[in-house]
């Protein structure tokens, strides 16, 4: 950003690329938008709770309540009896610089404009579903809820180790969180976007790690 915040991060998790959008600011910020190379993606609204949740069939667009208003499919999912519906184009701002435009599954579009300049960069894949696929199991309640605490204690020490690092005030804003925990971060918000994860838990979670 040019405040000099750390805009994207792109991370390597097993087998894929990841994406990472964060606010712009120095410190906590917040993950705005995550895209996998294999497919999946959630982008957030300023509150936490998610926007758009895409995987290799298909999206979803929420509104702000966390209401379902529009779901649509993949070309490349449908099977040859059913309609080809083509999808509108969708375009998001998640924040004064950042913007994601979503054309197609293989032209996701993530737009960069600060100080006069722009810069374009696609994160969409063409990712194959077999019809005999099934949607991820979604983790139990009582596994979410450990996993975020689990981040959100590893934060505090983290802050902590840097206070105690840099003794002055002036230097607490400038520590940045290492990139584990950015990733770890995303990962349990991905799971909250499974089938069977209640609004409510999706939440919770999403206040608990961006605490």
């Amino acid at each position: 950003y040019p405040s000099g915040n750390l805009a994207v991060v792109v991370v390597r998790h097993k087998a894929q690329l990841v994406c990472i959008v964060q606010e712009d600011k120095p410190s906590k910020a917040k993950i705005q938008a995550v895209f996998q190379s294999r497919g999946r993606s959630t982008c957030y609204y300023p509150s936490g709770t998610t926007w758009i949740n895409m995987d290799p069939r298909g999206g979803q667009y929420f509104n702000q309540q966390g209401n379902r208003v529009r779901r649509w499919r993949w070309p490349s999912t449908l099977m040859p009896s059913e309609p080809q519906v083509p999808l509108s184009p969708i375009f998001i701002s998640l924040n004064q610089y950042v913007g994601v435009r979503i054309l197609e599954q293989d032209k996701i579009i993530i737009s960069f404009l600060a100080m006069g300049r722009q810069v374009k960069f696609n994160v969409g894949t063409k990712v194959q579903v077999s019809s005999w696929l099934r949607p991820p199991t979604p983790p139990g309640e009582g596994e979410l809820l450990l996993l975020a605490f689990r981040v959100r204690i590893l934060r505090l020490l983290d802050r902590l180790r840097g206070c105690l690092t840099f003794p002055s005030t002036e230097q607490w804003d400038k520590i940045k969180p290492p990139a584990f925990l950015t990733t770890e971060t995303w990962k349990i918000l991905d799971l909250c976007t499974c089938p069977g994860v209640s609004k409510e838990l999706r939440s919770l979670v999403q206040a608990i790690v961006n605490a």
